[in-house]
């Protein structure tokens, strides 16, 4: 997927439903330090009608949201679901219509809690626009332990997450 042009006026943006194999190609190309998830519950993607493509009668993908059961162990507990993934290109507004159409579903489904984490650099203004909120600092280490040996964590995503939740 390449970078598609702005387009001249504002176009209003749509949700769409997206496949997770479409999700992870989008995030393979644009996030900035995640690489695709293995599994999720659903996916729901932010597409730019004013391109629709003729030949296929496609929408131009402009972000995808990732969601699936949490990261956390101690989080899942069957009725929290985590934004695993949120990636856009960049166009306005994207990232919040993203978070606000997550929550919907989430809840559209009969889970009671949605959460996601940032990095502390991460200023988070898509969240607070989508009137999530922050719970605080978490975690800080990493998933490799004697018991359970992984790849180490990469640096820039080592040290302290900051978890928001919808409400």
């Amino acid at each position: 997927m390449s970078e598609l042009p702005q387009p001249l006026t504002p176009a209003r943006l749509v949700i769409v439903p997206i496949s997770l194999a479409e999700a992870n190609a989008f995030v393979e190309e644009f996030h900035r330090h995640h690489a695709p998830v293995a599994g999720h519950k659903f996916s729901v993607a932010v597409a730019d009608p004013a391109y629709l493509l003729p030949d296929d009668c496609t929408l131009a993908i402009r972000g995808v949201a990732i969601v699936g059961r949490p990261v956390a162990r101690g989080n899942d507990d069957g009725w929290t679901l985590e934004v695993n993934r949120c990636c856009t290109d960049g166009t306005r507004n994207a990232c919040s219509m993203l978070y606000g159409a997550a929550l919907r579903a989430a809840r559209a489904l009969g889970y009671r809690r949605l959460i996601t984490y940032t990095l502390p650099a991460e200023g988070g203004a898509s969240l607070r626009g989508a009137g999530w909120r922050l719970v605080g600092e978490r975690g800080g280490g990493n998933w490799n332990t004697p018991a359970r040996p992984r790849i180490d964590t990469d640096q820039l995503l080592r040290g302290k997450k900051l978890l928001w939740e919808a409400v």
